[in-house]
């Protein structure tokens, strides 16, 4: 009986990268990371977007602004795959 507080079932027959390299699980991870990253690039970084005035470590930390959301989506993604199974 799977209870609140017990750890579900894991389908072990398909590995974390698998999932996470399958062209679904990567798919829906872009299409997160652009809405997200975008909505956060914008708060986070306006000023220099609106300005034009960015040196290399503010193009590191947009950059890193997309690729939070992409792994974010992509782990959860690969767990409820995982669980589903």
């Amino acid at each position: 009986m799977n209870t609140r507080f017990s750890k579900p079932m894991q389908n072990t027959s398909q590995s974390f990268l698998s999932i996470a390299l399958s062209r679904s699980t990567v798919s829906s991870a872009l299409k997160v990371a652009l809405v997200v990253g975008t909505l956060l690039a914008l708060i986070n970084h306006y000023d220099k977007l609106a300005t034009f005035n960015f040196q290399r470590s503010d193009i590191f930390k947009i950059l890193l602004t997309y690729f939070v959301p992409y792994g974010v989506s992509t782990w959860s993604a690969v767990k409820a795959t995982q669980r589903k199974g």
